[in-house]
């Protein structure tokens, strides 16, 4: 097979499943201009599965903007430095239970069947490629560098969306509903420790989010704050780049062994997760954390054969002192000199933190203010995630806040106490990206309640043409 077959074979599929039929949703009229019902915010993988979901549900009039240039959506291209996914290759995503969709069907149609066999894990690059065809073969509606600065609420559910950037055709749009689908950062902001951040000038230091020039640091000395997966991944990449040392720091004895995602995908926590109570979420998720994401046996292995990689366990850093050619870390087993600092400690959530929310993230329910949870496991970033209905949906902390909030969902890292695995991870979203289109259809329906029940009412098209005869059988 070929891409181009297999691409007809796609066609044929979608065709058998009615894909494309006529839009339900009634059009607005709008005196700024037209009026999407959708606009899907991040063109990555979750924006672009959200957006074939609702083509699937006959809502069409949608729109998906992503910030960055075309073909380098998501962390693929930017500040992922894995060599490949951490996802067992098996598992499905954003094909939705198409198979001609899947990413097997898209290697195998280069490859063959034998090429996929020889897959151990779906290598970085190639994953991006593939979301670049998967974009192309549905041909979604997606526009490129724009980039959302702020959702304003407007009057009669109808958000006004202002964006920058150099594809914006207008300053603003008009959505009756926002789906931000603005993937691992898109709830908050990536954290550095402010014993980082108060004391070493921004040159000296770079969070794994951002990029980084490695080939300056080619035969420097380099240390990475962390011990998650991510960790691994930078010293890794760091090293293949000609960094002559990377030094990761772990503030546990012991590496984290155990990955609860694997339990999660085969025990139906997964795809049941929503069903669980408040306090059963708290808990798992406050689980979840306590174990982090340990690197994978194939990336430690990788990193452990460089001859400059170097762990250092229990070493939490108690003090960064800048140099004028670099600074001087303090643990405690003693003083270390670096070149460059690289920070992997993860992100915190909070609407508060996202710019873009600034007029309503004060209406927004986090979970500190619906669930009370035991001081065993209370954590305030648990605490700060905002608290959404298992539609993905913004509920309101208040009255007022409510008609503000209609309309608004958030696909993306914040969603993890209330739904679970959904969009911050892929072996989540063949099961997340369904509730979430039926929570956003469901709610341009009842918007239009009134109206569709009119038509209804009052629908007297006649099918039945037959007739017979008055005096009985013909």
């Amino acid at each position: 097979m070929s891409l181009e077959v297999l691409n007809e074979r796609v066609k044929t599929d979608l065709s058998y499943i009615a894909f494309g039929g006529t839009n339900w949703v009634r059009p607005l009229d709008h005196p700024e201009g037209h009026v999407y019902d959708v606009v899907v915010v991040g063109g990555g993988q979750s924006g672009l599965g959200t957006a074939f979901g609702l083509l699937r549900e006959r809502v069409s009039n949608i729109l998906v903007i992503d910030e960055n240039q075309e073909g380098t959506e998501g962390p693929w291209e930017t500040y992922a430095r894995m060599v490949t996914l951490r996802t067992p290759k098996h598992l499905t995503s954003i094909d939705l239970g198409i198979p001609s969709l899947t990413f097997r069907s898209w290697w195998e149609a280069q490859v063959g069947s034998a090429g996929w066999e020889a897959v151990d894990k779906i290598p970085r690059g190639d994953w991006m490629n593939y979301l670049r065809w998967y974009r192309g073969v549905l041909n979604l509606p997606v526009i490129n560098e724009v980039k959302l600065m702020l959702v304003e609420p407007a009057e009669e559910g109808i958000h006004r969306l202002h964006i920058e950037g150099a594809g914006a055709p207008a300053g603003t749009f008009l959505a009756r509903k926002v789906v931000l689908a603005t993937g691992i950062q898109g709830g908050g902001e990536w954290h550095v420790p402010p014993l980082v951040a108060t004391k070493v000038p921004r040159h000296r230091y770079a969070h794994t989010s951002e990029a980084i020039d490695f080939d300056a640091l080619k035969g420097k000395k380099v240390a990475i704050l962390g011990g998650g997966a991510s960790s691994f991944d930078n010293a890794n990449y760091a090293l293949s780049e000609g960094v002559a040392e990377a030094h990761i720091f772990v503030r546990r004895k012991e590496l984290p062994r155990i990955n609860p995602i694997r339990q999660m995908e085969v025990s139906g926590m997964i795809e049941r997760y929503p069903t669980l109570s408040d306090k059963d979420k708290y808990a798992t998720i406050a689980h979840f954390f306590k174990h982090n994401q340990p690197p994978t046996n194939d990336t430690f292995a990788r990193g452990t054969s460089w001859p400059g990689f170097q762990l250092h366990l229990g070493a939490p850093w108690l003090d960064v002192e800048a140099t004028e050619e670099g600074a001087v870390v303090t643990t405690p087993q003693g003083q270390f000199t670096f070149d460059f600092l690289v920070i992997s400690t993860g992100l915190l959530t909070d609407p508060a933190l996202r710019p873009e929310l600034r007029l309503i993230e004060s209406h927004i329910a986090r979970w500190g203010d619906r669930y009370e949870a035991p001081e065993a496991v209370a954590n305030p970033l648990l605490d700060a995630h905002p608290y959404l209905s298992p539609g993905f949906a913004f509920l309101s902390r208040d009255v007022e806040g409510e008609k503000r909030l209609h309309g608004l969902f958030a696909f993306n890292y914040s969603a993890l106490i209330s739904c679970g695995l959904s969009a911050s991870a892929l072996s989540g979203m063949k099961y997340a990206i369904p509730k979430l289109v039926s929570a956003v259809a469901d709610q341009l329906f009842l918007d239009d309640r009134d109206e569709i029940l009119k038509n209804f009412f009052a629908y007297e098209e006649i099918e039945f043409m037959g007739e017979w005869p008055a005096g009985g059988n013909p």
